[in-house]
């Protein structure tokens, strides 16, 4: 009768079903872990359907003739010689050039998402290849890598990508690199100093007993193991990326004037701060809330996975 009822009694969740399951369960504990999700999704959902909310050539659209108005009659910023443009309500203005602010945001957020994305995917991939072999080889070829990243690391981050777009001349392309080759050494610090922990467990031992070979230890379970830590550095990573590139383009390091990019928007902005301060207050604060989502999203992220950390 016992084991009858123990059979037909309520299981214990266990395995990955009770992991996830917690997992939700300390997001739905954390409203700002909530915030930071929604805000990321948001940003990411804004940028696919930019080219659809907006006329992607709208940018180049630069002779309206509507320069610096506000119509919008919810706010009144207090300045005698705000201009209305009458006609259509444009929600947060029009720029220097004549265009709806609201409409350049809309088509900065992509850009601006897109060089986070290939920054942090080619940093991640770089410092798990590097410091997983620094860790797992050891000997000189992690001193060669380690001392190759200290160089990196002496230098200010934005100095040396502001001195390579100096020398490879001002695009988005250069300056995605620029930032990328600044980006990576912190991941080779952090991914091999997880492999160092986890190639002395038990579990390493039996895979070369079995006589599996070093790449496949490393790569197919060491790493495997040591990612999570790696995923909350790149999911808060994001927000940082934006950070920096917004603040290269607003000192002047965007290759168009002209091109909608939350920084280079900023720059517009602060030429006309007591005349039209809408352009650098909006754009601003979408930098600000987008970098605030990913970090918080990131801290949420750091709670599930690390268990050290969990409330």
């Amino acid at each position: 009768m016992s084991e009858t009822g123990d059979e037909q009694g309520p299981r214990k969740t266990t395995g990955f079903a009770a992991d996830a399951k917690f997992a939700l369960h300390l997001m739905r504990q954390n409203p700002l872990v909530i915030a930071g999700l929604v805000i990321s999704v948001a940003s990411i959902v804004i940028a696919l359907l930019a080219g659809f909310i907006v006329n992607p050539n709208a940018w180049q659209h630069t002779d309206l003739g509507l320069r610096l108005c506000w119509n919008n009659p919810i706010t009144n910023w207090g300045i005698q010689n705000v201009y209305n443009c009458g006609g259509p309500v444009y929600p947060l203005g029009t720029d220097s050039y004549g265009r709806d602010v609201l409409q350049m945001i809309i088509l900065a957020i992509p850009l601006d998402l897109q060089i986070a994305l290939e920054v942090v995917a080619f940093s991640v991939l770089v410092g798990v290849a590097l410091g997983g072999i620094a860790a797992y080889g050891g000997g000189i070829i992690d001193e060669v890598i380690l001392r190759a990243t200290d160089i990196f690391l002496a230098v200010p981050a934005i100095i040396l990508a502001i001195v390579l777009l100096v020398i490879l001349g001002r695009s988005f392309a250069i300056l995605t690199i620029a930032v990328a080759i600044t980006w990576w050494p912190t991941y080779v610090r952090l991914v091999r100093s997880q492999v160092l922990g986890e190639k002395e467990k038990p579990y390493v031992e039996s895979l070369r007993a079995m006589g599996a070979g070093r790449t496949r230890i490393l790569f197919r379970h060491i790493v495997p193991n040591s990612i999570y830590p790696v995923l909350v550095e790149a999911t808060l990573d994001i927000g940082n990326v934006i950070l920096t590139v917004s603040a290269l383009t607003f000192i002047g390091f965007a290759p168009n004037p002209a091109i909608p990019e939350l920084g280079n928007l900023a720059n517009d902005g602060i030429k006309y701060i007591f005349t039209a301060p809408w352009l650098i207050t909006f754009s601003g604060l979408t930098i600000l809330i987008i970098s605030l989502g990913f970090n918080l999203l990131g801290d949420g992220i750091r709670d599930v996975f690390d268990p050290r950390l969990r409330r």
